[in-house]
């Protein structure tokens, strides 16, 4: 078993430029599950590094927050309570549009590993 309370979680600044709280990884706890689960936050203004992972599917679980995500050339409203599945190999980055944080739940199926992963620089 695990048991964990998200404010005990170091958060940290991640390659896509979202703060990160890496909640559960099999690869770094006793935890049999095909899943990597992470707690992301965007401050107002900001966004996310355009990125692509590979071979993983995620899925996004807005908590808080109003945003837009962008996926593969679409755009979808993020509000409190939408679900957002994002196929392997699709570009994607989210922005926040509101005045407070954006928050949501990730989950990344199979686990998320830096090796499937690509950031796209930042353009000035």
């Amino acid at each position: 078993m695990v048991y964990k309370h998200l404010q005990d979680v170091t958060a940290f600044l991640a390659g896509d430029a979202t703060h990160i709280r890496e909640v559960l990884h099999p690869d770094k706890e006793a935890v049999d599950i095909n899943y990597s689960l992470a707690f992301a936050t965007l401050e107002p203004g900001m966004a996310s590094l355009p990125h692509v992972i590979r071979e993983s599917v995620e899925v996004y679980i807005i908590t808080e927050g109003h945003g837009t995500a962008f996926i593969g050339g679409e755009e979808r409203v993020l509000l409190p309570g939408v679900v957002l599945a994002i196929p392997a190999g699709v570009e994607q980055f989210v922005r926040n549009e509101g005045s407070g944080p954006l928050r949501f739940w990730c989950i990344v199926s199979p686990p998320w590993r830096a090796e499937n992963e690509s950031v796209s620089p930042v353009v000035e």
